[in-house]
């Protein structure tokens, strides 16, 4: 099954950045009409393929098949867009790695000083329980990073190549 992407339009110009200096096939999506199309792309299941139908009012100067570079540009719009957020998700795991050994030599440091101060009482011994709790929230992050926030990210990169996927058909007059 086919679930469709339809986007009604008065011209080209609204659905690419008119500040890019890009060729066409290489423009940026205007920023409305990306979040018009993820949004939607989102809301459908990820066991169906996607069609974009474009809508537009009045036929584009100077383009034979309007369709075929409207598609390439989107095409290449979207498989941009998961390269830059693959590339997001590689960072993000590096910072979670070094954030992990960072804290795991930390929470060793505060383990070893509380365990220092074990056999005291009175202040020393509060000293003691507060150094396992900063060493344990040290491990904030590399934890927040492995368990969280990787994911997202991923299910970016798929969405935004199954968007640079999908065929587009361009319909003018309507």
């Amino acid at each position: 099954m086919t679930e469709l992407i339809e986007l009604k339009l008065s011209g080209l110009n609204q659905l690419f950045n008119s500040m890019d200096p890009s060729p066409f096939r290489e423009r940026d999506l205007d920023r409305d009409a990306e979040e018009f199309i993820v949004s939607w792309a989102s809301e459908h299941s990820r066991k169906h393929e996607l069609k974009l139908v474009v809508h537009l009012a009045n036929a584009p100067e100077g383009l034979d098949r309007p369709d075929i570079v409207v598609s390439g540009a989107i095409g290449h719009y979207f498989d941009y867009r998961a390269t830059m957020t693959g590339h997001e998700l590689k960072r993000l795991l590096r910072e979670g790695r070094a954030a992990l050994l960072v804290g795991l030599v930390f929470l060793g440091l505060c383990q070893f000083g509380a365990s220092t101060l074990a056999s005291s009482n009175g202040w020393r011994a509060i000293v003691g329980e507060g150094l396992l709790i900063v060493g344990w929230v040290a491990m904030w992050k590399p934890l927040e990073i492995g368990l969280y926030r990787w994911w997202p990210l991923v299910s970016q990169v798929r969405l935004y190549r199954r968007l640079s996927r999908m065929p587009v058909e361009v319909v003018t007059g309507n």
